[in-house]
C-alpha cells in the first residue's frame, strides 16, 4: 500500500514538473528559446540567475497582444464615440475631419494628417474625466464588434501571448504593457484581459488635470497629445514609469525598435522578440509595406542582434482564444 503511494505522488509530481507552459506554441525555435532563459535566470544556482526585482517584462499592445488591422483597435472606438456624441448634438462636427470621423471614413481622417487625428482624439477621448472615460470603454467593448472577424475587440487577443504572460509572472516576473495606445484605453481592459493592473500600463497620453468641485475631485483628460510612447519615447517611458531596464521585450513593428534595443542593452541576461504577422488565413499577414505595424527594420536586423522573429503562421497552433 505505501509503495503505491509513494507511486501515485512520483507520477502525480512528474506530472507538475513535465506541464507545458505555453500549449498554443509549436515546440520550435521561439519556443525553446523562451523556455530556456526563463529556466536559466530562475535558476539560483546558476551564474546567469537575475533577482526576482530585476525580472521586468514589457510587451507593447497593438499587434503584440492583439490584433490592430485594418486600424489600431482605439481608433474604431474614437470613431464610434464621435458617432454617439453627434447623435446627441451634431454641432460638434466643426471640420472636415470631425465630419469624415462621424461616417466611419477612416481613410478621410487618415488623408488629413495628424492634424485631422488630434482632432478626432480630442473630441472623443478629452473633456472628460478618467472614470468616466474608462467607464465608457469599458462598456463599448462589451458591444462593439470588429467589422472583419465579428469578435469582440477583447476576444482578439493572442491565445500564445495570454500563455507566455500567465507564465513569465508563474516565474516571478512583473509584465508591464509599453503602448503607443492611449494609457487610459488600455488600463480600461488591461487587467481583466492580460492579467496586468492598470499601475502596469504605460502608453500615450492626452494632457491631464486634477479639477475639485465642493467636495468631490477628478482626473479630466484635456486636450491634446501630452506624450507620444512610441518608437524612442518608449525607452523613456519605461525609464520614468518603471524605473528598471527589462530583461525581456516584446514588439512587432518598428515602433517597437528601440524598446527591444534597450531591453538588449542590459547588463544582464535579457530577451527580445518580434511578433511577425505571417498567418494571412487565421489572422493578417503583414510586415514592410503595412500601413500601421510597420516591420522593416526590426526585421532585417532581428537575426544579427538576436532577437526571436516569431512566426505566427509556423509557430502557433492557434490564434484566439476559443
Amino acid at each position: 500500500m505505501r509503495l503505491c503511494f509513494v507511486l501515485l505522488i512520483s507520477l502525480f509530481t512528474s506530472s507538475l514538473v513535465i506541464a507545458d507552459p505555453l500549449p498554443s506554441w509549436v515546440d520550435a525555435k521561439s519556443k525553446q528559446s523562451i523556455i530556456e532563459f526563463v529556466e536559466t535566470v530562475t535558476d539560483s544556482s546558476g551564474d546567469k540567475f537575475v533577482p526576482v526585482a530585476d525580472r521586468i517584462a514589457v510587451f507593447d499592445n497593438d499587434g503584440t497582444l492583439w490584433s490592430e488591422q485594418p486600424v489600431y483597435f482605439q481608433i474604431f472606438y474614437a470613431l464610434d464615440r464621435i458617432q454617439r456624441l453627434a447623435k446627441e448634438d451634431p454641432s460638434i462636427l466643426t471640420s472636415d475631419a470631425l465630419k469624415a470621423a462621424n461616417k466611419g471614413d477612416i481613410k478621410a481622417v487618415a488623408a488629413g494628417g495628424m492634424s485631422a487625428l488630434t482632432e478626432v482624439i480630442n473630441l472623443s477621448h478629452a473633456n472628460i474625466s478618467v472614470t468616466d472615460f474608462q467607464a465608457d470603454v469599458k462598456q463599448w467593448l462589451k458591444t462593439a464588434r470588429h467589422p472583419g472577424t465579428g469578435l469582440a475587440y477583447n476576444h482578439m487577443v493572442y491565445q500564445p501571448m495570454l500563455e507566455l504572460l500567465s507564465y513569465l509572472r508563474d516565474n516571478d516576473f512583473k509584465t508591464y504593457i509599453v503602448t503607443g495606445g492611449g494609457i487610459h484605453f488600455v488600463r480600461a481592459f488591461a487587467e481583466s484581459t492580460y492579467g496586468i493592473p492598470p499601475e502596469q500600463v504605460v502608453g500615450s497620453q492626452l494632457n491631464l488635470a486634477y479639477e475639485t468641485s465642493g467636495s468631490s475631485s477628478r482626473m479630466v483628460k484635456k486636450p491634446d497629445i501630452a506624450f507620444v510612447d512610441d518608437g524612442p519615447g518608449k525607452p523613456v517611458a519605461i525609464d520614468i514609469h518603471i524605473g528598471r531596464k527589462p530583461i525581456f521585450a516584446g514588439g512587432n513593428s518598428d515602433g517597437d525598435f528601440q524598446m527591444l534595443e534597450w531591453t538588449s542593452s542590459n547588463k544582464l541576461p535579457n530577451l527580445a522578440m518580434i511578433v511577425h504577422h505571417t498567418d494571412a488565413k487565421r489572422e493578417f499577414s503583414y510586415d514592410k509595406k503595412s500601413h500601421i505595424g510597420k516591420l522593416e527594420k526590426g526585421m532585417d536586423q532581428a537575426a544579427d542582434r538576436g532577437w526571436l522573429l516569431v512566426d505566427m503562421k509556423n509557430e502557433w497552433k492557434s490564434i484566439y482564444p476559443e
